[in-house]
């Protein structure tokens, strides 16, 4: 048998407020570092992490060596853009 660590998971306002700071600020790479320090709300380390783990599995963000970096297209910006395309 297994024993479990239990670990704190971040609550979804947590979430959503790194999201939200992550796309106002996705003209260029910013890091953990600065985002900590720019969140309206203070947020512990190991939770920002958790999130930024979060956001780049499910597709949102890159994490690469100059900072983190939004991704994510929503559906109607995209649809936007599909619009505006030429057909080939």
């Amino acid at each position: 048998m297994q024993i479990m660590k239990k670990t704190h998971s971040p609550n979804l306002n947590t979430v959503i407020m790194v999201e939200e700071f992550l796309k106002k600020h996705s003209d260029a790479p910013i890091k953990v570092s600065e985002i900590k320090g720019r969140l309206p709300k203070k947020v512990m380390h190991q939770t920002l992490l958790q999130i930024l783990n979060y956001l780049q599995l499910s597709g949102k963000i890159l994490i690469g060596t100059k900072g983190i970096l939004w991704v994510f297209t929503e559906r109607k910006e995209l649809d936007k853009l599909i619009g505006e395309g030429l057909e080939i």
